[in-house]
């Protein structure tokens, strides 16, 4: 085989590679976009790398598989939105004790859906595989939270983190973003 055929077909297999590997890495980008959500750039934005936040990402995913993320039974979740509707009732006389008590709320009802509960970066980093559309909610709502435990939150704030805290539970009790065994 002579020299230049060689080399056309070792630059061909270069040219291959290239384009299989740019489609491999366009293809995971949109996926993860699209799992993640706003997440996606969130983690783009503070990691200064996208090359390490969708390793982070993918972290996340592989550290949620493991997770046993299961759905509620119907009475587990009539129960939760019996007790989320006494939290809202408690707003209008003690709206700082409603706001940390929808955070309890909220955070057991992660638990019971499987999810760890160790501590607040980690449940974000857990929740963001299949919440990533409503997490900047609960962010918000945990920022209002600790203005309310030093007594420094308006009550229109408060209202706010009980409106945020509302659309992460409503997603959490609807089996919402349900854990996917199979990748798409």
């Amino acid at each position: 085989m002579s020299t230049g055929i060689l080399l056309a077909i070792i630059i061909a297999l270069v040219v291959v590679i290239v384009v299989a590997t740019g489609a491999y890495l366009m293809a995971r980008r949109r996926r993860l976009r699209e799992r993640f959500g706003p997440e996606y750039e969130r983690t783009v934005e503070e990691s200064g790398s996208r090359r390490a936040a969708e390793r982070d990402l993918s972290e996340r995913e592989k550290r949620h598989d493991s997770l046993d993320i299961k759905p509620l039974e119907s009475g587990v979740r009539d129960r939760y939105s019996r007790e989320w509707t006494s939290v809202q009732g408690e707003f209008v006389d003690r709206p700082e004790d409603a706001v940390q008590d929808a955070d309890l709320l909220v955070t057991s009802l992660m638990r019971d859906r499987g999810y760890p509960t160790e501590g607040y970066e980690q449940r974000l980093r857990d929740l963001s595989v299949e919440h990533g559309r409503t997490l900047g909610h609960y962010r918000d709502a945990h920022e209002i939270n600790k203005l309310s435990m030093r007594h420094e939150a308006t009550t229109e704030q408060l209202r706010g983190a009980m409106v945020h805290y509302r659309a992460l539970f409503d997603e959490l009790l609807s089996n919402g973003g349900q854990a996917r065994h199979a990748r798409t």
